[in-house]
């Protein structure tokens, strides 16, 4: 009796075991090792730019390599979702997300480089609920935008309002802290999702202008820090004050231009090795790269994030239904621009805003949220066909 009563269980731990082994195989393995690519690339920057002055001869590598191996468990837990599942818990993660950002604005939240974004866990341990804010974002506006009209392929009239309220409400909570850089990717975020939902253009257009009115506001009104409007100062003229709000400009593209086409070797760069340029191991790492890695070696970190995307792409054409190619698509859109913004800013066609490279820079909210993002384009990527 006991024997035919452990015969079904041990059937059914064979089957899970056959599922998730079926699941593993059918894994985009293109992505993963474009990601597992740029993240012993980034690995190796943080190691470099931060072995000279933080504790240990090693720098900050071996907690950096935690924080990896800690979005690595989370990429595979992510994976094993089933999204279509994940889009009736969407909102709950979204409401999880608004109370990190709240709690930021209380006295439990810390300034860091102007930002009171950050909440303080101990142990040199630091939490920026603003990155998860982004995932909240993405799958709140993926279920929103995912019920269109009967007999039509775009959103209702009122899950629109509902969505640009939603972001509207997460936007302005990281503004309060104030992240004029995060804030640019939700709202990237939101119009990639409203794009790739098939909303009129006259929505697109209308709320074009509301944001040029919104920034030109923004501008006259004094809203933002001294500090940003440094930066917005250095990104047009650096050269204006090349020891002052253009110093982390000027040096940036010293650093990059030093490195010539082939770089100066891993660990030998001097603008890295002096600690010339600032947050060389989170925002300007890709200056780190340029230096020592050179123009090859900056067309390989560029290209690895190029493989990325385009994957994630094909994720979201390839989805069989609204909800799958929304989350896909928005988290294409929000990889894209922020490593187009964190390039930019470091080669002087973009203002410096503070976001770090996703896969390369030193962070641990940070890494956690893009590796969660890959395991929810994986967990898309394995269901797009049935076993």
């Amino acid at each position: 009796m006991s024997r035919s009563m452990a015969m079904p269980a041990g059937g059914s731990f064979a089957r899970r075991a056959v599922a998730a082994s079926s699941a593993v195989r059918r894994m985009d393995g293109v992505l993963l090792v474009a990601v597992a690519a740029l993240t012993v690339i980034g690995t190796l920057l943080v190691w470099s730019s931060t072995r000279t002055w933080a504790p240990g001869s090693t720098g900050l590598v071996k907690k950096h390599i935690l924080n990896v191996a800690i979005g690595i468990a989370l990429t595979s837990a992510a994976v094993m979702v089933n999204h279509r599942s994940l889009r009736v818990y969407a909102p709950l993660v979204y409401v999880v997300s608004l109370i990190g950002l709240v709690l930021v604005i209380t006295p439990l939240g810390s300034t860091v480089n102007g930002a009171h974004s950050w909440i303080m866990l101990g142990g040199g341990f630091a939490f920026q609920p603003s990155e998860f804010a982004k995932l909240g974002l993405v799958l709140m506006l993926a279920m929103l935008l995912a019920r269109p009209v009967r007999g039509t392929d775009r959103p209702r009239t009122l899950d629109i309002g509902l969505s640009l309220g939603v972001a509207g409400f997460t936007m302005g909570l990281v503004m309060l802290q104030p992240d004029l850089g995060t804030t640019m990717v939700l709202g990237v975020i939101t119009a990639g999702a409203l794009v790739i939902g098939g909303v009129r253009k006259r929505w697109i257009l209308g709320l074009a202008l509301l944001v040029v009115c919104g920034v030109v506001a923004v501008w006259l009104l004094d809203v933002l820090e001294p500090y940003q409007i440094a930066r917005f100062t250095a990104f047009l003229n650096p050269a204006s004050d090349p020891r002052g709000v253009g110093y982390n400009s000027t040096q940036s593209l010293i650093a990059i231009g030093s490195g010539g086409l082939f770089g100066k070797g891993l660990f030998e760069g001097g603008q890295t090795t002096g600690r010339f340029v600032p947050e060389q191991h989170t925002d300007f790492i890709f200056t780190v790269a340029g230096e020592e890695f050179g123009f090859l070696g900056s067309v390989a970190v560029v290209a690895l994030m190029g493989v990325i995307l385009l994957r994630g792409m094909r994720i979201a054409r390839l989805c069989d239904d609204r909800f799958g190619t929304l989350v896909a698509g928005v988290i294409v859109c929000w990889l894209a621009f922020q490593s187009f913004v964190n390039i930019g800013m470091t080669i002087g066609i973009m203002p410096i805003t503070g976001l770090p490279l996703p896969f390369v820079s030193y962070g641990g909210t940070a890494t956690f949220a893009n590796m969660i993002a890959i395991g929810l384009l994986q967990a898309i990527h394995i269901r797009e066909q049935p076993f």
